[in-house]
Order: C-alpha cells, then structure tokens, then sequence
C-alpha cells in the first residue's frame, strides 16, 4: 500500500514539474476573456499564465526595454509585426486571434441611441477615448470621429485614458458622459451588460486586428507555445466570442 501511495505521489510531482509559467502581456481590451481563457489553461494543461494589462504602445516600449514578457496579446497586429521584425518575437508564431469590435458607451440606461446621434447634438461636457498614440481602440475611436467630421467639433470634450480599460473607467464612474470603448468591455453573452450602447459600424474605422506573438525572451518556454496553441483550441475560442468579438 505504501509503494502504491509512493508511486501516486511521485507522478503527482513529476506532472507538477513539467507545469511551466509564462509572463503575459495583455492588452487592456481583452482583460476579461483572458482572464477566463488563463483559468481554464491552468486547468486544462497545468501551466500558469502571469498576466499584465495595459496598453499596446506601453508593452511596445517595456519590451524594447528588456521587460520580462515571454507572450504578447495586442490590440492590434502592427506591434507584433515590428517586435518580429526587430528580431524581438519568434518568427513563425505570430497570429490573430481575435478582430475587435468599437462602441461607444454610457453607463447610463437610455443615454446613446442605437446610431450614435448623441455624438451630433453635443449636449455632453466629456467624451472618453484610449490614448491614441498608445491604444489601438483610442486610434479607433479618433478615425471614427473623422469619418463623421465631428472631430474638430468634439475634440475639446476628450479625455483620454492612459488605455481603453481608464477609458472605460471614465465612463462607468460618470467622469464622462459617454466613451469609446472595447465591446468586449460592456458585452458579455450577446447582450450588453450595462447602460446603453452604439455599436460602431466597421466601415468607420480600420479593422482592429488582434496579434499574438511568442516574445523571444519566450522562445524555449514550453508554457508559451503551451499558451498560444490554447488559444486557437474551441474552448478559447468560444470564450472570445462571448466578449463579442470576431476571429
């Protein structure tokens, strides 16, 4: 009986073993399914996911810097292109796993209609987006208000959070009014889980292609290819979808 439990517990230790962490920088908008997606990882596979939130541009910089990630979700496919490019990211890894959707969003009921009309009338003092410079969603959000020649009209009611998560946190608090934000943040199931909402049409701005990349500080972590593979795998997809996004 005892060899038996000796046994039970050795295996027991050596599946521990093989499990591996993997650092993971996230962008801001996929805060949410992420964190599900790492949850059912850990338990599907027995590696750890680490996870960091923020903006694109900002991990662009952390990781030109030496900054530890191993895996980067982006909320764009640019910055992992320039990271391979720059011999940054393992060549061959890189792909999207999730097309992003804009909307702009009040956490009050009733407040924007369901074609965006509330934008024309002006009758808001603040209107939150993502830094441009550093949020793919907030660049989403400046080429949406071109498109409908309402930027210059609006441009002094902006705010801009340092990611699209502040943005949203703007809102949600009634900092501002409205914002644009990441249907992934207010959308959970095919229905919105809050307030009121317009979702933009895609022809008002470039497609927000989300990339992923294996980093190289990542190149021989076996919980890294462990990590991107899931996230093409049924389970991750059907999480993603949930949020409201596209693949």
């Amino acid at each position: 009986m005892k060899r038996i439990a000796g046994l039970l517990a050795m295996i027991a230790w050596t599946g521990l073993a093989q499990a591996d962490e993997v650092q993971v920088a996230v962008a801001a908008n996929f805060t949410a399914p992420m964190q599900k997606i790492a949850a059912q990882f850990e338990q599907d596979t027995g590696h750890k996911a680490l996870l960091a939130f923020g903006a694109t541009g900002k991990f662009y910089a952390q990781i030109q810097n030496g900054a530890p990630f191993e895996v980067l979700l982006a909320a764009d496919d640019a910055t992992p292109a320039k990271l391979e490019q720059a011999g940054q990211a393992v060549r061959g890894t890189r792909f999207t796993y999730a097309i992003g959707k804009l909307v702009l969003w009040s956490a009050k009921d009733g407040y924007v209609d369901p074609n965006g009309a509330v934008l024309k009338t002006g009758h808001f003092a603040h209107l939150a987006i993502g830094n441009p410079k550093t949020a793919p969603y907030g660049a989403a959000a400046v080429e949406t208000l071109e498109k409908l020649n309402l930027f210059e009209h609006l441009q002094s009611k902006l705010v801009q959070g340092e990611n699209i998560s502040q943005a949203q946190q703007f809102v949600s608090t009634g900092n501002a009014e409205l914002g644009f934000v990441a249907l992934s943040q207010v959308w959970h199931d095919g229905k919105l889980s809050s307030g009121s909402a317009w979702i933009v049409p895609s022809n008002l701005y470039s497609p927000i292609r989300q990339d992923a990349v294996i980093l190289k500080k990542g190149e021989a972590n076996p919980a890294a290819r462990a990590l991107t593979t899931y996230l093409r795998s049924d389970k991750a997809k059907a999480i993603i979808r949930s949020f409201g996004y596209e693949l």
